[in-house]
């Protein structure tokens, strides 16, 4: 079988847990930052799980992650 190739977009986007769950950034943390609360800045910097749905779609983007 020949490799298969990562998304790009996804490698930069997305990591994996040590339980091989993908992790996800927030949005909404680049720009216009001032009318944003503190409190909403500071859980924007946190990483999450991503959704259960989209779990099997992003392990396909990045297999060797």
């Amino acid at each position: 079988m020949p490799k298969i190739k990562t998304h790009s977009g996804a490698k930069k986007r997305f990591k994996l847990s040590k339980n091989g769950k993908p992790m996800r950034g927030h949005a909404f943390k680049s720009h216009i930052l001032t009318k944003k609360s503190t409190k909403r800045k500071r859980n924007l910097r946190k990483v999450r799980v991503a959704d259960v749905t989209n779990q099997k779609q992003i392990k396909r983007l990045i297999p060797y992650k």
